[in-house]
């Protein structure tokens, strides 16, 4: 038998720990601050595990509490997207896409109105995929970072993982060479790494260890070198829009390959339907668009240090 423990308790947790904050929760789920900490107190006394570190004005996820949370938000993400296909009317054309916050926010939605004024009645929903999340049963297809070699799934390449330090053009025209990138101002991604090192043993600077602040996603790495606070390792393709609108500069010719790249991932019985013909259609043209040629500063570009 499916053992289900304390679904209010759960539901309540998962809010809190997405809101950071009892209250944000309460909001959410029509209740107050005060039931969504008591509701996660039992679940924690139920689990025997802390969730939370209770801190003045502060809620902190434990590393149980970051587990747990990494687990449930794509498993009530997919329960609501299922939902809504359940109860849509029969003449709602819907596609739903498994796909990572970053590339969703960073290349996905800005040209999502593209393929809506191609396909104005197809609904597109997203749910929350990435490296971490199986691919889900209700998912029309998923966009993930990869080798390639996903068992019982269709992977076509989309981009090439190309990395390449970006930072605002303020730090960029005191780098004349990657000999003078700092450890202490090098942003780092907490999932990935393995990304500067790469990118520092081609420039021949192996010897050097990135030790700026570290961030769990691209996305946030990015917003940080963006806010000038220091030079974050770029990836195709989440950096094109940046360069292009000079939000973010290259400071080097140098771009190393990740080794690996991004696919659209779909089971192989999905080319026979409309809409994900459409939108496969429409992605796999618009990936193919070159990206715009990077702004860099004026001056020395040279990898060699």
């Amino acid at each position: 038998m499916r053992r289900l423990l304390f679904l209010n308790g759960i539901k309540a947790f998962e809010a809190a720990a997405r809101a950071g904050s009892f209250a944000a929760a309460g909001l959410e789920l029509s209740v107050s601050a005060a039931a969504v900490s008591r509701m996660v107190h039992i679940l924690e006394e139920r689990l025997g595990v802390a969730l939370f570190e209770r801190k003045a004005n502060k809620l902190l996820l434990t590393q149980a509490g970051r587990a747990y949370q990494s687990g449930l938000t794509p498993i009530f993400d997919a329960l609501a997207s299922l939902t809504a296909q359940v109860t849509a009317p029969s003449s709602v054309r819907v596609l739903t896409i498994g796909i990572g916050h970053t590339f969703a926010m960073r290349w996905l939605i800005p040209r999502l109105s593209e393929f809506r004024s191609e396909e104005p009645d197809i609904e597109v929903r997203f749910t929350t995929g990435g490296a971490s999340v199986p691919f889900g049963e209700d998912w029309s297809c998923g966009i993930q970072l990869g080798t390639g070699d996903w068992p019982g799934l269709v992977a076509e390449p989309l981009f090439a993982g190309d990395l390449t330090p970006v930072c605002v053009p303020r730090l960029a025209s005191s780098l004349k060479r990657p000999g003078d990138l700092k450890a202490p101002s090098l942003i780092r991604v907490a999932h990935s790494p393995e990304d500067w090192p790469i990118w520092l043993k081609a420039a021949s600077l192996a010897r050097v260890n990135a030790r700026g602040p570290e961030f769990q996603f691209y996305g946030q790495a990015l917003q940080a070198a963006a806010d000038g606070l220091g030079i974050a390792m770029g990836i195709r393709p989440y950096i094109d829009d940046d360069l292009t609108a000079g939000r973010l500069v290259a400071p080097f010719e140098l771009s190393v390959p990740k080794g690996m790249r991004w696919y659209l991932l779909y089971r192989s019985f999905q080319t026979e339907q409309r809409d994900f013909a459409a939108f496969r259609r429409w992605i796999m043209r618009a990936a193919s668009e070159p990206a715009a040629r990077p702004v860099r500063r004026t001056g020395r570009t040279s990898a060699r240090n």
